[in-house]
């Protein structure tokens, strides 16, 4: 019987190694993380065409044209259903009191919904349209409910805010709005 041969020396170390080179990876990670900020691709361009009957019947529905006017607007695109867009809706009414032109894009809701939804937040909207399928939610790079689009007198998209905009962020949003009048 032949004994069993004896592991190289380098075999030994090399699960030390494996760990030195993972904890290294995750050291780096941890001190330099990634940049987590969505850079849209819509940013300097054109809204696509659109235009979407009233969602409710309180308000006019909203088309491209109405956003290419000359005077700069806040594009939201929300939800009855959304609870981050419920928790927004101060804010909104923030802008609008500054004298922001808030438009909304209502995404798969009901008009008795969003009456409920208005009737318990408030409605900062000048034109709610309904966006039923989606389509000008997913035209416009959208990834979900809440966001807002800057959108200059142009109809160009300017700045794009993903979630729900906070307390602290009015003013910061209403200076993009602004640079966008300019």
């Amino acid at each position: 019987m032949t004994p069993a041969p004896t592991p190289s020396r380098w075999a030994l170390w090399l699960p030390l190694g494996l760990f030195a080179v993972f904890a290294s990876l995750v050291l780096v990670g941890l001190l330099r993380p990634a940049d987590r900020a969505v850079k849209s691709a819509m940013i300097g361009r054109p809204l696509p065409q659109f235009a979407l009957a009233a969602a409710t019947s309180m308000q006019p529905g909203v088309a491209r044209a109405d956003l290419a006017d000359g005077k700069p607007h806040l594009l939201n695109i929300f939800a009855s259903w959304c609870v981050p867009c419920a928790v927004e809706a101060p804010q909104l009414r923030a802008l609008r009191a500054r004298g922001i032109d808030v438009i909304g894009v209502a995404i798969r809701d009901k008009p008795e919904d969003l009456a409920r939804f208005f009737a318990a937040n408030g409605n900062p909207f000048s034109r709610v349209g309904a966006d039923n399928v989606s389509a000008i939610q997913f035209a416009l790079g959208s990834s979900g409910v809440p966001e807002s689009f800057v959108i200059d007198g142009r109809g160009i998209i300017r700045y794009q805010h993903i979630g729900d905009i906070r307390a602290d962020q009015v003013v910061m949003i209403a200076a993009r709005v602004a640079e966008a009048g300019q």
